[in-house]
């Protein structure tokens, strides 16, 4: 049988249709860019961006075109839509962005960055940026990494427990200012309840993880399937032996933490010296 043709013509492609809705409401409407900008009082050039694809825009953007053009939820659903389809991340990442999406739990370890599950903009930009991203790319790869936090956050939302190493808290950003503001994030997400955080201190010594990021996903289906990460590859691993190793390893390293209770108070000392460092 062949496939079935779309009614509307319109693009089942997430982030496309998002940009065909854009376009489509305000030409009926009427309204320029420009009369679109100081109308909602947003600068016309967002707008712009929005309808060619190269920034999704905010949620309460989302929520004020909405108002505008008389759709309420329409643009705020191909909105989330859009932020959390895994074909907007590069290709090698797409099969864990699924797998992560339909995740019952995640665990956690991280040896130098934060995961991207807690990660602000500003500190995404900046990492992807010391990766080699740049221009447009740069600003679609740092929407979806923090797009991916919408996963932590709602009602039904999966329990994430992550382990960081010491090093990822005494490592801050170039810009002082995005560096508490991430630190400040981190601290409001340790006091959620589906979320435990622990610090790995320095004192621990060695252990299994020593070089390697590594998150588990608890499918469905009942397995556990593993992504590991280094400096220059990432690897979905599947099979059961390979995972429990890296289980077994994990558990070490969960022994040798801070409790929850003392990492977020370690995670409070490092925003408070954040905050009492001068703005250069």
């Amino acid at each position: 049988m062949p496939p079935r043709r779309a009614v509307t013509g319109r693009s089942q492609e997430p982030r496309q249709r998002y940009v065909e809705e854009l376009r489509l409401l305000r030409q009926q409407k009427g309204d320029s860019l420009r009369q679109l900008g100081d109308a909602l009082g947003w600068d016309w050039s967002l707008f712009g961006k929005m309808e060619s694809g190269q920034t999704l825009g905010g949620p309460e953007v989302a929520e004020a075109l909405d108002q505008h053009y008389g759709t309420p939820g329409l643009l705020l659903t191909l909105w989330e839509l859009a932020a959390g389809d895994p074909t907007q991340f590069k290709e090698r990442y797409r099969r864990y962005m699924t797998l992560e999406a339909e995740a019952l739990s995640l665990w956690h370890f991280g040896v130098s960055v934060l995961p991207g599950l807690l990660q602000t903009g500003g500190y995404a930009h900046e990492v992807l940026v010391v990766g080699g991203t740049k221009g447009q790319e740069l600003t679609r790869q740092v929407e979806a990494r923090v797009g991916r936090r919408m996963l932590l956050t709602g009602d039904d939302t999966p329990p994430f427990r992550t382990i960081l190493s010491e090093a990822v808290l005494r490592t801050p950003l170039g810009d002082a200012e995005q560096w508490r503001k991430q630190l400040e994030h981190l601290a409001e997400a340790a006091e959620r309840p589906n979320l435990t955080l622990q610090v790995l201190p320095h004192g621990a010594g060695p252990h299994g993880l020593v070089s390697t990021d590594v998150m588990f996903l608890r499918l469905p289906d009942g397995r556990t399937v593993a992504y590991t990460e280094n400096a220059h590859r990432g690897e979905l691993i599947e099979e059961t032996s390979s995972v429990e190793r890296l289980q077994r390893a994990y558990d070490a390293v969960r022994d040798l933490a801070l409790s929850p209770g003392e990492s977020r108070k370690f995670v409070m000392r490092m925003l408070e010296e954040a905050s009492c460092e001068p703005s250069t």
